[in-house]
């Protein structure tokens, strides 16, 4: 089993950004897709992240929706949303999506330690559906797990991957992401 490497990520997003035929960052490629967003729309994963982090969530996203799975970023589907303001008009519309996805995946990276909003989404997503998982990113190969989180990350299950992704329990266990998505287990 593999933890998802920042480089490899980092060069799924760049790639993203190359191929388009004007040259944009990470974030316009990504806020272009607000024109079909609608707004009741529900989605397979919240994404819990650094804004930080750009180019590594395009890589991150492409890789889940390349799998089927539907991933609310809340810069692109929201992008109204200030995020450098701590208010209760930001935290009521990201509630919103939480009690419209699945699951929430927590991104951990080393900018994620800065974020202001990052233990609030886990935090009431948490107490909302429980069904979190974190996705510990690296930067080498080398690194193998088992994962054990910063504070209060290693109460979580934790990704890893290989032919596919796989949800890894504090028991031992795991899932292949697509059967704990479904499943009741948290």
């Amino acid at each position: 089993m593999n933890f998802f490497n920042k480089n490899d990520l980092l060069s799924v997003g760049r790639k993203e950004v190359n191929n388009q035929i004007y040259s944009e960052n990470s974030s316009s490629i990504l806020k272009r897709r607000y024109i079909n967003f609608q707004s009741s729309k529900t989605y397979d994963i919240f994404l819990s992240h650094s804004f930080q982090d750009a180019d590594l969530i395009l890589g991150f996203t492409k890789e889940l929706e390349k799998r089927g799975y539907s991933v609310y970023v809340d810069w692109i589907e929201d992008g109204q949303l200030d995020r450098s303001n701590v208010n209760t008009a930001t935290a009521n519309q990201l509630k919103f999506r939480m009690k419209h996805c699945k699951c929430l995946l927590y991104i951990s990276t080393d900018n994620s330690s800065f974020s202001k909003w990052m233990p609030w989404e886990l935090g009431y997503f948490d107490g909302m559906k429980g069904k979190i998982a974190v996705v510990p990113v690296v930067d080498s190969d080398t690194f193998k797990g088992p994962y054990k989180g910063q504070e209060y990350l290693g109460l979580y299950s934790y990704i890893t991957y290989a032919e596919a992704i796989y949800v890894n329990h504090l028991d031992g266990s795991r899932n292949v992401f697509f059967e704990w998505i479904r499943s009741t287990r948290r």
